[in-house]
């Protein structure tokens, strides 16, 4: 048994759900991953088991489950399929994060009740670009009578294949100035494209799509938030501090996985002094990651987001990656030649964890934010 990093749960509803679902998730795993298709029946277990909806309060009629439990539940569902657990991280996070702003900024209920309504009433699925644009932005919106058209090609947008709200921003010139807006747009609306693009080296199953938007209106009453492009806004500041804590616990999972499959190969070999280093190093690699995933999710629950918090949850995410990865590439070598064949498992987990290098802050910007806080000077603009 790999070495568990202990979590208070607040409510467990959500993780026993996840683990009820594990097993078929991993006996479907495979298969999406060499067919490269998205994973589609396992979003029909999550939604009939109603985790779609589990960070909607329950007030509104979603799960009421909190950043712990949330987190819980993805890493939990990594140890089936990371593909699964990964896109449904994005779907999750979006969920989360208005969650927290109904619970914590009652001043924001009029825009974040109906949608948070509509989760639970509909069992919706939401898309976001959030990644590939993340501070910056990315696309164009055309200024026009009433609102805004948008052309833009977005990627990374997992879950696409079945989502019904798509999450995302685009930069217009105004006064002078490049402003991001912010807005939600419906799958079905005919000037939105899913591009067959997501054919990639690993987490082959979240379906991460190009979206291709094409002149959709956007209401001017429909824009979210409308934010200086190229700095860090106070939103962005919650959203960092709630959804990477989220995102890093799959992979956390993933590396778990890994480890499980890598001891139960040794067990079956002669035991010897290079068996037991490789076993207590993967497990110390192991704890590591589990110990930075633990203060991000613990700084998440501190609700106080700002540049402190995404200080502390972007060193976290840096330490999940580099133990994670380590892990896995130890979980390979302790289980030898055996683990480079696919039926193994840990070939496509050795895939999978690659994802962890490339979402934002990547370690050389975060090193960067890091530097200028513990140096005083501003960080509004590193990201």
């Amino acid at each position: 048994m790999t070495l568990a990093i202990s979590t208070k749960i607040h409510s467990a509803s959500a993780v026993l759900t996840a683990e009820g679902l594990v097993p078929s998730f991993a006996r479907n795993a495979a298969i999406h991953d060499r067919d490269n298709s998205f994973v589609a029946d396992n979003y029909t277990a999550l939604k009939a088991a109603g985790l779609v909806r589990a960070a909607v309060p329950l007030e509104l009629g979603g799960g009421g489950a909190a950043v712990r439990e949330l987190a819980e539940m993805l890493r939990t569902l990594a140890h089936g399929c990371g593909s699964t657990a990964l896109a449904f991280a994005m779907h999750t996070h979006q969920v989360a994060i208005p969650a927290w702003r109904w619970r914590h900024r009652p001043e924001t209920r009029p825009v974040t009740e109906p949608l948070l309504l509509r989760i639970a009433g509909e069992n919706i699925v939401i898309a976001t670009s959030g990644g590939s644009d993340w501070i910056g932005g990315s696309g164009r919106a055309e200024k026009v009578e009433g609102g805004y058209r948008i052309h833009a090609r977005k990627i990374f947008a997992s879950s696409s294949p079945v989502a019904d709200l798509f999450m995302t921003s685009a930069i217009a010139d105004e006064d002078g100035a490049s402003k991001v807006l912010h807005f939600g747009l419906s799958m079905s609306s005919p000037q939105i494209k899913v591009l067959d693009t997501w054919d990639c080296l690993g987490m082959r199953g979240t379906g991460s799509h190009d979206i291709e938007i094409d002149g959709a209106f956007v209401p001017n009453e429909k824009v979210a938030l409308k934010r200086p492009a190229g700095l860090w806004h106070p939103l962005f500041q919650i959203i960092g501090t709630i959804a990477f804590p989220l995102i890093y616990s799959v992979y956390l999972g993933v590396a778990e996985s890994a480890a499980a499959l890598a001891l139960e190969t040794a067990r079956r070999k002669p035991a010897d002094a290079r068996q037991r280093r490789l076993a207590g190093h993967m497990e110390t690699e192991l704890a590591a990651a589990g110990f930075a995933r633990e203060a991000m999710v613990a700084e998440a629950e501190r609700n106080e987001p700002g540049e402190i918090s995404i200080n502390r949850v972007m060193i976290g995410r840096r330490l999940v990656e580099e133990h994670a990865i380590r892990a896995v590439e130890l979980a390979m070598e302790l289980a030898g030649g055996g683990g480079f064949y696919r039926g193994s498992g840990l070939e496509r987990h050795f895939r999978d964890i690659q994802g962890a290098r490339y979402h934002p802050m990547l370690p050389e910007v975060q090193y960067e934010y890091a530097g200028a806080l513990a140096l005083g000077q501003p960080v509004a603009n590193i990201y």
